[in-house]
């Protein structure tokens, strides 16, 4: 895929589609990312800045076509944002530590936490549990 050719610190080496998504708050279609179906242990990273995000543990197949977790990594790592973009309101994902997009979240998650964290595979980076 063409890289982004932006000038912002960090920001070139993304790729466009990685750029759309969190920069300009863009979607991934369902069921085309590449973590969507991932089911190694492991954990989620922010793709522009690598702050850990989410851990395979918390991940469940919600049917959406997207990575789907209960909870974030830790509790401060993302940070929620009302969105009422396209005609609904909804809250909007962003990594805490740098503002890139990440997804929405919903009240639709399966127990303890009752939440889906819906997130773009092209937001993320993976790291392998290699303890296991």
């Amino acid at each position: 895929m063409a890289e982004n050719k932006s000038h912002k610190p960090g920001e070139e080496k993304l790729t466009l589609e990685q750029y759309q998504i969190c920069r300009l708050k863009g979607t991934e279609p369902a069921f085309t990312g590449k973590y969507w179906n991932h089911k190694e242990p492991g954990t989620y990273q922010c793709v522009c800045c690598e702050a850990m995000l989410f851990r395979s543990q918390d991940k469940f197949d919600s049917g959406s076509g997207w990575p789907s977790y209960i909870r974030p990594f830790i509790e401060d790592a993302v940070k929620e944002v009302i969105d009422e973009s396209h005609g609904m309101r909804r809250v909007e994902v962003v990594c805490k530590s740098c503002g890139a997009h990440l997804g929405h979240i919903f009240p639709d998650g399966p127990e303890p936490t009752g939440l889906r964290y819906c997130i773009n595979s092209a937001a993320l980076n993976f790291t392998k549990d290699v303890s296991k």
